[in-house]
């Protein structure tokens, strides 16, 4: 049997009320059974005035999680809140885990870090949720790359750190009391327990009639599209001047068809482009492969939130739902905050089930398998996405 549920506070200027407050809630709603986890969003404040070192210090199980922008839980959405999503099972487990900075190098710590948390443990985890620092020099690809050497063939579900400032520089990871500024908690999860995945994207029936295809790239750096350079690709279609992108396609979508992958499942990805180097390469915020298709999409907040809708309906008509977690991309918020900076979130308050435990709070990247097929997932970093786990 799995368990699941959601509990929030305000209360950011008395560490002992917030833990009273979180203690209360936990007890009205679940019973702990042998094995618990927990997983932590909050603002940065909660940090800063020590809750979260008392909520790692008196909660009886292993915390792990990042700061966020804003959340959602069961009947509330917020900024400056913190919202804690618990897990307990009598036939799952957990076993947890912090890197050491990862700061210059992602392998070894992390290699380092699971060996230590799954010591003694004989059988591959059936999930493992992560919760990598921001760390602006490296794609998101380059932290799944590695947990898919160290767990092959396990879901990897997670989310890059972010806060509310405007270049993150607030964004930290935690790991039960303590928080890190480059070092990455994770949660593997073993026993009977059933992942599910949605990946909610945008509408592809906004396509704008600019195609491509990626003839040279490395990781996340796009040199040539249609064998000239991408910056020349982009100012011939008028989406760059200047040495950087025109102001009005910040926020375009490239809808990426990872074709050329040994592990390709037919499902396209989303990135979003960041910027220029001076001889003209494209810097995007995921690894896009050089044979890749792509096209590009024009949206607005209502098609962000149509998709939102579409994946709590379908979340609603499942069976066996004992939890889910929701990590929204942080441009969402951008584009959709000109309604309401809490609209993405408040609606999927507003439609769950209410008899539905939840946790959602915004990501800066998202990631989670497009599909699982044979119990093989497709493991992928996503871009203006809104990822769910099912469990």
């Amino acid at each position: 049997m799995l368990k699941c549920a959601s509990v929030f506070t305000y209360e950011i200027d008395n560490p002992d009320v917030a833990v009273k407050e979180i203690k209360t809630q936990l007890e009205k709603k679940i019973t702990l059974m042998e094995n618990s986890v927990g997983i932590i969003m909050c603002h940065t404040e909660f940090i800063n005035s020590g809750v979260v070192k008392q909520l790692g210090e008196n909660l009886p199980f292993c915390l792990a999680g990042v700061t966020t922008s804003s959340q959602a839980v069961n009947n509330e959405a917020g900024e400056l809140i913190l919202t804690l999503f618990v897990i307990t099972s009598d036939d799952s487990w957990f076993k947890t885990g912090v890197t050491d900075s990862v700061k210059d190098n992602i392998n070894e710590p992390t290699k380092m870090a699971f060996q230590r948390a799954a010591a003694g443990v004989s059988e591959m985890p059936k999930l493992a949720i992560i919760f990598p620092p921001l760390i602006l020099k490296y794609a998101g690809d380059a932290y799944i790359n590695i947990w898919k050497q160290i767990i092959p063939n396990v879901p990897i579900f997670g989310t890059i750190a972010t806060d509310d400032t405007l270049i993150f520089e607030g964004s930290e990871t935690i790991y039960n009391g303590e928080h890190y500024k480059f070092s990455m908690p994770f949660i593997l999860c073993y026993g009977n327990i059933n992942p599910r995945f949605l990946v909610g994207t945008l509408p592809e029936d906004k396509v704008m009639p600019y195609k491509g295809e990626i003839t040279k790239s490395n990781g996340p750096f796009v040199q040539e599209i249609n064998n000239i350079n991408a910056y020349k690709y982009f100012e011939d279609i008028g989406f760059a001047r200047n040495g950087a992108l025109a102001d009005n396609y910040l926020f375009v979508p490239f809808v990426i068809d990872q074709k050329k992958r040994e592990d390709y499942d037919g499902i396209p990805v989303v990135r979003g482009h960041a910027s220029f180097t001076e001889d003209g390469t494209a810097i995007f915020r995921g690894d896009v492969d050089e044979g890749s298709t792509f096209k590009l999409l024009t949206i607005g907040p209502d098609d962000i939130l149509s998709t939102t809708r579409q994946k709590i309906d379908q979340i609603n008509e499942m069976s066996g739902v004992n939890g889910v977690i929701l990590f929204p991309c942080i441009v969402r918020r951008m584009m959709t905050q000109r309604i309401s900076p809490l609209i993405e979130l408040e609606t999927v308050r507003d439609a769950i089930k209410p008899d539905i435990p939840f946790m959602m709070g915004y990501a800066g990247g998202e990631i989670c398998p497009t599909s699982v097929s044979n119990s093989i997932p497709a493991n992928r970093f996503h871009n203006y996405s809104l990822i769910i786990l099912v469990i």
